[in-house]
């Protein structure tokens, strides 16, 4: 159903997630890159140092107190902590804040040791863990752990990976980003949805329904064509309707002239065998033609929208049997009213009952029964029936089965009529087989509440 808007709404989701991926992919190497070149510039300098230290410190073979002065001069110009181990890893000298410093700053990460030429060792404590370890010692506000580190203390001693911060932010802004997208894309298919509709009732039979044109992107340009073309449309529908139900129209004068013609032909003295003959075939004609204008005239009729039907309760058992007694066929069944037009009722029974009469054989039977909240008229035939592809093409205006033309005449227009009554009236009209042999059409029209009294 929102079959658009998923596929939209994911397409957004997906290119978003896939630009947070690739913007913490771009960060985290570059971050990487920034320590790494934060950790040369610290090596350089500390190598520098080493080399400026051991240029000026005496010689290994010199006396320890001459070293250990050398190195606490040094400590004190650079204002680093140091220490001096000899090649055998015995210290030789410790300047006065070593110890304590790397006592501050944790054993493992405070020593940075640089090899010396003659074999000995000079130790350093690092610049930014001295600098953070002097923050503590003067209890300064500033944080003096990582975020790591912070992180450990909210969620346990186990703590997030590295870079767990940026995945954070990246998820936050995924969740934020699919939150607010959602709203546009629904809107931009509740637009195309509301197109849809109209379509399917403009096609439904509604010409004069229009969509509603917002906006001025490419959905209200679309809206508009449709509009537009619907337009046209209903004019050449109308235009149509209007010529056809004015031509039938005006045939009725000359058929009626043509029928009172005909019949003073025969008004005079006896006709001979072959003018018998011939005045028959010509009335049957002129019949034949009247039955067309008269139907399509109702076509015409029930076509047009602003049409109400008369609402009365009609006793359809009793119309059933009425026109039942015409084409000779047993009706039974129980007295069911409906509500509804009683004069195209009749008409629509009159066409199922001459089309049975037509095609059946001359056995034909009414049934009158409720189904549910309808009631049903059956009429039932013994003719030939009907393939069971083409149940539902035998209600299309002017659709006669193959052969039956030749065979029994007719216009191809009271099924059509007979579908159009019943769907004014709320219901519906369908052909079954009959046990037996032959065909059964079922009309269905809702039944009429009953009267208060």
């Amino acid at each position: 159903m929102h079959t658009l808007t998923l596929r939209i709404y994911l397409t957004v989701v997906t290119v978003l997630l896939l630009f947070a991926f690739g913007a913490g992919w771009l960060f985290k190497r570059q971050v990487e890159h920034e320590r790494s070149r934060a950790d040369a510039i610290v090596a350089e300098r500390v190598a520098a140092w080493g080399d400026l230290i051991e240029q000026s410190l005496p010689g290994a073979g010199a006396p320890p107190e001459e070293q250990a002065a050398a190195v606490q001069a040094w400590s004190h110009r650079l204002r680093l902590p140091m220490a001096l181990d000899d090649s055998r890893g015995e210290r030789i000298a410790t300047s006065e804040t070593f110890e304590r410093r790397q006592n501050e700053v944790g054993q493992a990460r405070a020593k940075t040791p640089i090899r010396l030429d003659d074999g000995r060792t000079l130790w350093i404590i690092r610049p930014g863990l001295l600098r953070q370890a002097r923050l503590n010692a003067r209890g300064d506000p500033l944080p003096t752990v990582s975020p790591a580190d912070g992180w450990r203390e909210v969620f346990g001693k186990r703590g997030w990976p590295p870079g767990s911060g940026l995945a954070l932010v990246l998820v936050v802004l995924f969740i934020a980003v699919a939150a607010g997208a959602w709203p546009a894309v629904r809107r931009l298919t509740r637009r195309l949805n509301a197109l849809k509709r109209g379509v399917e009732q403009f096609g439904a039979g509604e010409l004069g329904h229009r969509v509603d044109v917002s906006g001025r992107d490419e959905v209200a340009a679309v809206a508009t064509s449709f509009n537009q073309a619907a337009a046209r449309v209903e004019a050449l529908v109308r235009s149509h309707k209007s010529l056809l139900a004015n031509a039938s129209h005006e045939l009725r004068s000359p058929l009626a002239r043509l029928k009172m013609a005909v019949s003073m032909l025969g008004d005079g003295a006896s006709p001979s065998p072959r003018e018998e003959k011939l005045l028959h075939e010509i009335n049957t004609n002129v019949a034949e033609l009247d039955a067309l204008v008269e139907e399509v005239l109702l076509a015409s009729r029930l076509d047009a929208a602003q049409r109400e039907l008369a609402c009365e309760a009609v006793d359809l058992l009793a119309l059933a049997a009425e026109e039942g007694a015409r084409v000779d066929a047993t009706v039974e069944g129980t007295a069911l009213m409906v509500a509804g037009d009683e004069r195209l009722l009749r008409r629509a029974l009159r066409n199922l009952l001459e089309n049975a009469k037509r095609y059946g054989g001359g056995d034909v039977s009414v049934r009158v029964e409720a189904r549910g909240q309808d009631v049903a008229v059956c009429v039932c035939d013994r003719g030939p029936g009907v393939p069971p592809a083409l149940r539902e093409r035998i209600f299309e205006a002017f659709y006669r089965l193959p052969g039956h033309a030749e065979q029994a005449g007719g216009v191809g227009l009271g099924l059509s009529l007979v579908k159009q009554i019943a769907e004014k009236h709320g219901g519906r009209v369908r052909c079954l087989d009959r046990e037996g042999g032959g065909s059964c059409f079922e009309l269905s029209v809702p039944a009429s509440p009953p009267r208060s009294r």
